[in-house]
């Protein structure tokens, strides 16, 4: 069979939705038809899109962070975790936080983090992450 072919029908007979709908049988769909509710993602699929959030977040820290790459490893990772949670927009909040790690002030970058409401939003990953701030 001609994949292409049957891809192609099913996109022009489903429709293509690339935010969650309620299909007409009332189920949380996406995609070409894919019933969320009762199929649901794969592993595979999950870490697919994992993979492509992840990347997203990069490029877009790397618009924030002329020398993102020269940053220690852990404040990449703290800072990928952050914009992957809060968001482009929300992130870009974080001023003071941003400025002190252009700065390579980390311990100052650490207490912005905690000065947030996110600090008490998200709980222990805060800690986690405030510490691996610190220690960088």
């Amino acid at each position: 069979m001609n994949h292409k072919k049957i891809a192609d029908q099913l996109i022009k007979h489903e429709g293509l939705r690339l935010k969650p709908y309620h299909c007409p049988a009332g189920k949380l769909t996406i995609g070409v038809g894919r019933n969320l509710e009762d199929k649901g993602i794969t592993e595979k699929e999950a870490a697919l899109l994992l993979e492509n959030d992840i990347e997203e977040c990069l490029e877009d820290l790397k618009t924030i962070f002329q020398e993102f790459d020269l940053l220690p490893e852990p404040v990449q990772r703290v800072l990928v975790d952050m914009r992957f949670n809060l968001g482009p927009n929300r992130f870009r909040r974080f001023k003071k936080m941003i400025a002190a790690v252009e700065h390579q002030n980390f311990n100052q970058a650490a207490m912005e983090m905690k000065d947030s409401r996110w600090y008490s939003q998200v709980g222990k990953r805060a800690e986690t992450l405030i510490n691996m701030m610190k220690q960088a």
